[in-house]
């Protein structure tokens, strides 16, 4: 009993001295730090898919931790299908045609969402092969280096994300969006 309570008074006492450590440093910089999550881990994530609706944009955006990616699939709930992993290169759906993608590894999204409305055939999102997302700019962020348009083929759109390196990255199914999340570090 008396080494199970030592060793919770240590394990207090550890805890307490490490807070005042990172405030002193805190303090000392007047930057505050943030501990970012880890194991995310890098293989290939994916999801069935329940429900099928068109993708209508792209977006991006800068954490502390990772950069987001988010894809807009209005009327795919939580039921989006997709598959998302470091490949080593890009390839077009149909033609299968290179596409280049610059950066020092490149993360493959594969949405089971077409950009074009499936009863009518018009975009609904305007990505054209090899060429940047649209409205897409990385430049300047941590981790992205680069976003590509692959193809829309038989219901699925295919894009690709240069990253700086194959880092963690995870995967969230929001009302109707995709997001992904590539962390700046291991």
């Amino acid at each position: 009993m008396r080494r199970t309570a030592a060793a919770v008074a240590a394990l207090a006492l550890a805890v307490t001295a490490l807070g005042t450590a990172a405030t002193t440093a805190t303090a000392a910089t007047g930057q505050s730090v943030t501990a970012c999550p880890t194991g995310w881990g890098s293989l290939e994530k994916s999801a069935a898919s329940v429900n099928y609706a068109p993708l209508t944009n792209a977006r991006t955006g800068q954490h502390d931790c990772y950069d987001r990616i988010v894809f807009d699939i209005p009327g795919g709930g939580t039921g989006v299908g997709y598959r998302v992993g470091y490949v080593d290169a890009l390839y077009q759906d149909g033609s299968g045609d290179l596409v280049p993608v610059s950066g020092g590894a490149i993360l493959s999204i594969r949405l089971v969402a077409p950009s074009y409305d499936y009863e009518t055939g018009k975009p609904t999102y305007p990505g054209r092969a090899r060429q940047p997302l649209p409205g897409v700019d990385v430049s300047g962020y941590t981790t992205f280096r680069d976003t590509r348009f692959a193809s829309s083929f038989e219901g699925d759109t295919l894009m690709g994300v240069g990253t700086r390196a194959r880092l963690p990255f995870k995967v969230q199914q929001l009302a109707d969006k995709i997001v992904i999340d590539v962390a700046h570090t291991w």
